[in-house]
């Protein structure tokens, strides 16, 4: 999943993007609503935290822009405004929780998992590819009958080529989504996690799933 946060407050920005991060998010920080609103129009997100009392442009207009653009984006308010009718303004304009501060990570965390499972946007929470089975809530794989530890990273290498099952991929698509970060063409990451995953999901099992597509990248199944 890719996140858009919005938060001018710089040490909450950056311990909730840490937080994240760890949890196998990719995650894009904006510090005022104008930043907010650019993002918004010109990229895609899978949730939006939003904190409502940014510079330069009121954190609920930019909730308006968001569901004019995104109807079916999940957003999550993060605000120190927790009066009941803000509460109430920020869910009419479209919020899908609110969360007041302070809050606790774990929180912010399980209110995530929580819009997963309600399926707002018809994802699919379970991905069966063969007989590999990719639970996005539980964030847990099976191949089989057989359980597969993944690294944070792993995971989300392998929910990205997952969730574009069939698809050709490039490394700059892979790196832009799973590690946020411009395509290097000098970097081996991409290679290098890839032969991680081989060696957890396809060895010692039939059929192989990850394939290499010469002269672009990688596809799952």
């Amino acid at each position: 999943m890719r996140i858009l946060l919005a938060e001018d407050d710089e040490p909450l920005a950056e311990f909730i993007r840490k937080g994240l991060e760890a949890d196998s998010y990719a995650v894009d920080v904006v510090g005022d609503g104008e930043a907010a609103e650019a993002r918004i129009l010109s990229e895609k997100y899978d949730l939006a935290v939003l904190d409502l009392n940014l510079p330069r442009r009121d954190g609920l207009e930019v909730l308006q822009t968001l569901r004019g653009r995104h109807p079916g984006l999940p957003v999550i308010v993060l605000t120190a405004r927790n009066g009941v009718r803000d509460r109430i303004r920020g869910l009419d304009l479209g919020a899908d929780d609110y969360i007041s501060k302070p809050f606790s990570f774990s929180e912010l965390a399980a209110r995530i998992r929580a819009l997963m499972r309600r399926g707002r946007r018809a994802r699919e929470n379970v991905i069966r590819i063969a007989d590999l089975e990719l639970d996005r809530v539980e964030r847990s794989v099976k191949r089989g009958s057989k359980r597969i530890d993944l690294t944070p990273k792993e995971y989300a290498l392998l929910e990205y080529l997952a969730v574009n099952g069939g698809r050709r991929l490039t490394r700059a698509m892979i790196i832009e989504h799973v590690w946020n970060l411009e395509f290097d063409s000098d970097t081996k990451v991409v290679d290098v996690y890839i032969n991680y995953l081989r060696g957890k999901i396809d060895k010692g099992f039939e059929p192989k799933l990850i394939q290499t597509i010469r002269g672009v990248g990688y596809q799952l199944g």
